[in-house]
């Protein structure tokens, strides 16, 4: 395969999430067909078949996408000393993570979640990546009360990605007010 080909069909892959990312967000998930997916791209099912068969494959793709990020993140987490400092330095990193693809697809699975609680393995992977990453901010020796805290200040930065307008301000400025919120949050 060709460098062209190569690239076009990882445009095409990307075009497909994108697509179907924001129709299981708006639509939701069980409300989406692959029909509807190939009519958003303006190609046909078989054309969208040859890059995923089912719209299970689209999400574990995505999640797939916002595993690696996340992974990244408590991978330098648990490079450095546990500290304070570390710890706000992870609720930013968060918040950029949460404002690309990885936190739409996050929200994704948010507002999804009883639909995808009949898909086993990716209800698992959000799952797992929820609690890695609590427990790598979670300081040393930490108290119940710190766990909790570590688990909000993730929770406001996640929250303020999929939060409208109803709130008010831009979404910068909601975006900074979860990082702030958070920063207090953090143990």
């Amino acid at each position: 395969m060709t460098e062209t080909a190569t690239r076009r069909r990882g445009d095409t892959r990307e075009r497909i999430q994108s697509v179907a990312l924001e129709r299981f967000t708006d639509n939701g998930y069980d409300q989406t067909s692959l029909r509807e997916i190939a009519e958003d791209l303006g190609v046909t099912k078989a054309a969208l078949y040859y890059h995923f068969k089912t719209k299970e494959e689209i999400l574990d793709s995505l999640l797939g996408q916002a595993a690696t990020e996340v992974d990244a993140l408590v991978a330098w987490m648990e490079s450095e000393p546990s500290t304070h400092a570390r710890r706000l330095e992870m609720i930013r990193r968060l918040g950029e993570i949460a404002r690309g693809v990885p936190g739409e697809v996050m929200r994704c699975v948010q507002q999804n979640e009883v639909a995808l609680q009949n898909l086993g393995a990716t209800t698992a992977v959000v799952h797992d990546l929820k609690a890695r990453l609590g427990e790598a901010a979670a300081p040393e020796n930490a108290t119940i009360e710190d766990r909790l805290r570590v688990r909000m200040a993730i929770m406001a930065v996640l929250i303020a990605n999929k939060t409208g307008s109803d709130i008010g301000g831009t979404a910068a400025e909601r975006a900074a007010a979860a990082q702030a919120i958070a920063s207090d949050l953090i143990p």
